[in-house]
């Protein structure tokens, strides 16, 4: 990047002004150096915009030629970082529009007709995001396939259950897995959903009024991929919604990914272990030898963070404005872009991470021998047997409560043990044989669970088998 500033060069608007604009205010409010990234973009619409001024007659067929030969120069001075971007002309639309006039003359100089930066910026933000979009639902779609990987090798895991951080009931690890697949899932519907707002076009609407030149909005919108065109000027330059509200499905998804990370840091804990994770995505210690840090999972966590502040950035940088366009706007895009790369980079490393994941089956099974977590399958087994529910609940709790004093797990109880500990509630203990013991053992109870949504392995496997019909 090359900033090649002249001594005090002509603005596009500078006509009306007595003394130039100070070099503090001039970086003060330049947006080149950060929003030099939708070049591409700006060429696109640009190219779209002469392409219809010179189908509604407004400039010749030769100009034209001249500008769309200017922009593929010009492309390729920016893909090969030959650009200079130049910091007097503020942003990506005054650098790009200097060059092309400095290879076309004057036909460069007509391509601004009908059009202002206010809806050519709108526009470029527009492009530039649902690219953006369509990279994320790419990169959440192979998380998915990924994800659902590991939960079809898992799908009949044991492993706890938690409500509250305490062992509730068996559950198997595929299943567990499904939760964050069913997270994302909403999550690209948010991002699809949110790319329809994006794909409206707001060129034409020049300024704020529109323009008395015979433009074709609808023609530009049909070259550029946009869906419609935005009904109203004064909103269309004006209107960031689409950018708040990636930021929400954004700020949602990161959610999602911090909630994952916590569970993998916790799940990796050597007081826990039900996983290892890949050494490539951890580090260690530099004072510590035996150290292996989660460091991807924690990062995650922490930047979550970083794109809620964006969410909230955009919410207070709208809030006040009058219509239409304010300068306050500029401040939209450095929030916007850094959502889009967290998010980016975030989903193609943790989509890496999953395949990078060691089930510690043996540990995930021991862990269900302690907090009873076979409870309720008792209870139910009582219910079913006849006792209504709520003395099946305090029967199990009496048993538990011995279970307790014992030092033992229900399956553990003899069924003497057992009758004995329910005796207190009537009804309980002669409801209660031999074959309450196959109630009690994890597999009895994940098999148990065979509707939709529950955690039997053969649903676990069904839902897995929707999923990938879904993706595909």
């Amino acid at each position: 990047m090359t900033d090649t500033t002249s001594s005090q060069p002509a603005k596009a608007w500078s006509g009306r002004f007595t003394e130039p604009v100070s070099d503090l205010v001039k970086r003060y409010t330049a947006s080149v150096f950060f929003d030099q990234r939708m070049a591409r973009q700006d060429i696109r619409g640009s190219l779209a915009h002469a392409k219809m001024l010179a189908r509604q007659g407004i400039i010749g067929a030769q100009d034209l030629a001249d500008i769309e030969r200017g922009m593929t120069q010009i492309l390729g001075e920016i893909e090969r970082g030959e650009f200079g971007w130049n910091l007097d002309d503020e942003d990506v639309h005054l650098n790009i529009e200097k060059r092309l006039t400095a290879l076309v003359g004057d036909a460069g100089k007509r391509l601004h007709t009908g059009r202002s930066r206010n809806d050519q910026v709108a526009t470029d933000i527009r492009l530039w995001l649902r690219d953006a979009i369509d990279q994320i639902l790419a990169l959440i779609g192979d998380f998915q396939k990924n994800l659902l990987d590991v939960a079809e090798a898992n799908a009949a895991t044991p492993m706890p259950g938690f409500t509250h951080l305490q062992v509730a009931q068996p559950v198997t690890f595929g299943h567990h897995l499904m939760a964050y697949y069913e997270m994302s899932r909403r999550d690209a519907e948010r991002f699809a959903d949110c790319r329809k707002r994006v794909n409206r076009l707001p060129l034409g609407s020049a300024a704020l009024a529109g323009t008395s030149y015979p433009i074709d909005r609808e023609f530009v919108a049909q070259e550029l991929g946009f869906d419609e065109v935005c009904y109203n000027s004064l909103d269309a330059v004006s209107d960031r919604d689409f950018a708040i509200e990636f930021c929400a499905a954004s700020a949602l998804l990161m959610t999602h990914l911090s909630r994952f990370s916590e569970e993998l840091i916790l799940w990796m804990s050597p007081r826990v272990g039900f996983i290892d994770l890949a050494d490539r995505f951890c580090t260690g210690s530099s004072i510590m030898p035996q150290k292996k840090n989660p460091d991807v999972p924690e990062l995650v966590r922490g930047k979550t963070g970083r794109v809620n502040g964006s969410l909230i950035a955009l919410l207070t940088l709208m809030k006040g404005q009058p219509l239409a366009y304010n300068k306050d706007n500029q401040e939209d895009k450095e929030p916007l872009f850094d959502t889009a790369d967290t998010v980016i980079d975030t989903l193609r490393i943790y989509a890496d991470m999953i395949t990078g994941i060691r089930v510690k089956t043996d540990a995930m099974r021991d862990a269900l021998k302690q907090g009873y977590a076979t409870a309720t399958d008792l209870a139910d087994y009582l219910v079913k047997n006849g006792l209504p529910f709520r003395d099946a609940h305090e029967a199990v709790a009496l048993a538990v409560r011995a279970a307790d004093v014992k030092g033992c797990d229900l399956p553990q109880f003899s069924l003497d043990e057992l009758r004995a500990a329910m005796a207190h509630v009537p009804g309980a203990a002669e409801r209660v044989n031999d074959d309450v013991f196959a109630v009690l053992t994890v597999e009895g109870s994940l098999a148990s669970r065979k509707h939709i949504g529950g955690t039997a392995p053969e649903q676990v496997r069904a839902a897995i088998a929707r999923a990938r019909s879904a993706l595909d």
